[in-house]
C-alpha cells in the first residue's frame, strides 16, 4: 500500500493595509494552474493544487460556486505580475473574511455615523437646476427608506450638521445587524465609496442599480462639469467609482447564487 499523498500547504496572499478592500501587493506571478475546490460549505480558488488563504491567514472560501469561479478567473487572468486592481472580487472576499469577521461591531458603528451625515440629507440652496435635480433624485430614495425600513431621516439645506433621530439610527443599526457578512461587506464598501448608507442599502435591496447610484452620488460633480466643461481628474474619479460600484453589485449577485449567504469564516 502506497503512503498517503502529502498535501500541499496553503498559499497566503501577501497584503498591505488599505482603507478600501484588502488586496494583495503587486508581485510576480508564482503559479501556473488555477482551479476551484470545495471545502466544507465553501468554495475557493486553488493555485497549482494549493488552497489560498487571505492576508489574515484564513481559508479563501466563499459560499457560492459562481463567485469562486469568477475569483478563479481573476487569478487566471493575471500576467507576469499579480495586479490587485484587476481582482476586485478577490479583494471583496478578503475584506469579508478578514476585516468584517474581526471588526463587525466597529464597522457597524462607522456605518451608523455615516447615516448621521448621509449625503442625501444635505441639499444645496442654489442653483435651482441642481436643487431640482437633488430633490427629484434623492427624495424618492429617502421615501423608499421610510417605506422599506420605517426610517425617516431629517433633511437640511447647506452643510451645517444636523442630528438624526435616535430611533432612526437605532433602526438602521438593526438593519445592518441583520445582514450576512458578504452583503455587509458590500454595504460597507459602497457607503465609503459614495458617502451614503441609504444608497448602499438601496443597492443591496435591489431598489437601485450601480449605475443609478453613480448618478445620484455624483450630482454635484456632474453639474459642475455641465457648467464649466469636463475635468480629466473628475472624470477619472467618476470612472473609478463607477467601476467599484459595478464590482460590488456583481459580487452581491454572485453571492446570492449560493441560495443563502452562508457564513464561511474558517
Amino acid at each position: 500500500m502506497s503512503p498517503p499523498k502529502k498535501q500541499k500547504p496553503p498559499i497566503t496572499v501577501p497584503t498591505k493595509i488599505v482603507d478600501k478592500p484588502l488586496s494583495a501587493q503587486t508581485r510576480k506571478r508564482f503559479y501556473k494552474a488555477v482551479a476551484v475546490a470545495t471545502e466544507g460549505e465553501g468554495f475557493g480558488p486553488i493555485l497549482d493544487g494549493r488552497s489560498v488563504r487571505t492576508p489574515g491567514k484564513r481559508p479563501l472560501l466563499v459560499p457560492s460556486r459562481p463567485l469562486a469561479d469568477a475569483m478563479a478567473a481573476e487569478w487566471e487572468a493575471q500576467g507576469e505580475t499579480i495586479e490587485p486592481a484587476t481582482m476586485p472580487l478577490t479583494q471583496l472576499a478578503n475584506t469579508a473574511l478578514d476585516r468584517v469577521a474581526d471588526a463587525r461591531d466597529i464597522l457597524t458603528d462607522e456605518l451608523v455615523r455615516y447615516a448621521g451625515s448621509d449625503l442625501l440629507c444635505y441639499r444645496v440652496a442654489s442653483p435651482e437646476t441642481l436643487v431640482v435635480r437633488q430633490d427629484a433624485g434623492w427624495g424618492p430614495v429617502l421615501d423608499w427608506l421610510t417605506d422599506r425600513h420605517g426610517v425617516s431621516l431629517a433633511v437640511t439645506v447647506g452643510l451645517m450638521p444636523i442630528e438624526q433621530p435616535d430611533a432612526a439610527l437605532a433602526t438602521l443599526r438593526r438593519v445592518l445587524d441583520g445582514l450576512d457578512p458578504w452583503t455587509f461587506t458590500v454595504v460597507q464598501g459602497v457607503t465609503a465609496n459614495c458617502g451614503s448608507l441609504v444608497l448602499a442599502l438601496a443597492l443591496v435591496d435591489g431598489r437601485l442599480s450601480a449605475a443609478d447610484i453613480l448618478v445620484l452620488a455624483t450630482m454635484d460633480e456632474i453639474h459642475q462639469m455641465e457648467l464649466w466643461g469636463e475635468d480629466r481628474e473628475a472624470l477619472e474619479r467618476l470612472a473609478r467609482m463607477g467601476a467599484d460600484l459595478e464590482h460590488a453589485s456583481r459580487f452581491l449577485s454572485l453571492v446570492s447564487e449560493a441560495g443563502s449567504a452562508a457564513k464561511v469564516f474558517g
